[in-house]
């Protein structure tokens, strides 16, 4: 079954060039546009979309808000966030908001399919030295750690999976990981899972999120 693919950008021309990019592709259809972030929920009503590509600077919606409005439907398509400038805060919000990742814009077409795919099989696309980069930057914006609410969600979780909520945090691959712990990575992989389970979360891009947001991780990427 092909990727359902939705283009949200207010310039036109550029949504005709992701349009010719995708089309091409056996395993992906663009079924919808949108020129905002308002248009873009409105389509979501009246067709399946399994990914959206949103653009963040729009008019009457923009994208931020309109992907935290499209996460919290149920069962929502991912959002892959598209940005022009690289460590752009909107893209940290867009993140925060319940995005699946961000690329730059002008990522080759390559990069671009390989991140819908990604991001269509539940993985994060941004990688994790930077995510680092970002969240360091941006960690600023970040509520003070140490609020009671945020730490009790960590409470839910093992040692073992605290550890590798950290280690994820750190900007580490499960390979990565799976060495540091001796672990198999698939025994890795099933802790992430479970993490992402416990504490109800999309990917490792919002286990990132949560580790800066309860202090677990501060800027610099130095654990507590």
């Amino acid at each position: 079954m092909s990727i359902r693919v939705m283009l949200v950008d207010d310039q036109v021309l550029l949504r005709t060039g992701f349009r010719m990019v995708l089309a091409a592709q056996p395993d992906m259809d663009v079924v919808a546009e949108a020129g905002d972030g308002a248009e873009a929920i409105e389509n979501l009503r009246t067709t399946a979309v399994d990914v959206v590509l949103m653009d963040v600077r729009m008019p009457r919606l923009d994208g931020v808000e309109a992907t935290r409005r499209i996460c919290a439907q149920p069962n929502p398509p991912k959002v892959l966030i598209l940005t022009t400038f690289d460590l752009d805060e909107y893209a940290f919000s867009g993140l925060k908001a319940g995005a699946s990742g961000f690329m730059l814009k002008d990522v080759p077409p390559a990069e671009l399919l390989g991140a819908i795919r990604s991001v269509h099989s539940g993985d994060a696309v941004v990688a994790p030295s930077t995510t680092r980069r970002l969240l360091d930057r941006f960690s600023p914006m970040l509520p003070s750690s140490g609020k009671e609410p945020e730490h009790k969600a960590l409470e839910k979780l093992t040692d073992r999976e605290r550890e590798v909520m950290l280690l994820v945090a750190q900007g580490l691959s499960n390979g990565e990981i799976a060495a540091r712990l001796v672990l198999s990575e698939a025994t890795v992989k099933t802790h992430v899972g479970r993490i992402l389970t416990k504490l109800a979360l999309r990917d490792r891009v919002q286990v990132v999120v949560l580790a800066y947001e309860t202090g677990l991780v501060r800027a610099g990427g130095a654990g507590l």
